[in-house]
């Protein structure tokens, strides 16, 4: 049996936790041009992933699991794009 009684003792989940802060940390130095645009979308990401792995943890069914961690790992690649997008717009400035 397993000895997590909350999502917040999964690894997984304080890793995307963690990741949240350093990304809301990062685009806070953003242009405030951006509050809308990336730094606006790379925030929803960021705080779907640990979101979703929240709530898979309190679903019943493993398909619902499956679905909620599907979109938690989605929200990753796009948070994902979203930082070579901004890394880019760096190194080309």
């Amino acid at each position: 049996m397993s000895n997590t009684k909350s999502f917040k003792d999964l690894i997984v989940w304080q890793k995307s936790r963690d990741l949240a802060v350093v990304v809301y940390k990062l685009t806070e130095q953003f242009p405030k041009s951006e509050l809308y645009g990336l730094t606006s979308q790379m925030r929803r990401a960021v705080i779907s992933i640990s979101s979703n792995i929240a709530e898979s943890y309190h679903r019943f069914h493993s398909k619902e699991k499956r679905q909620f961690l599907a979109i938690a790992f989605g929200s990753g690649s796009e948070l994902e794009s979203q930082i070579e997008i901004a890394m880019s717009l760096v190194n080309n400035a």
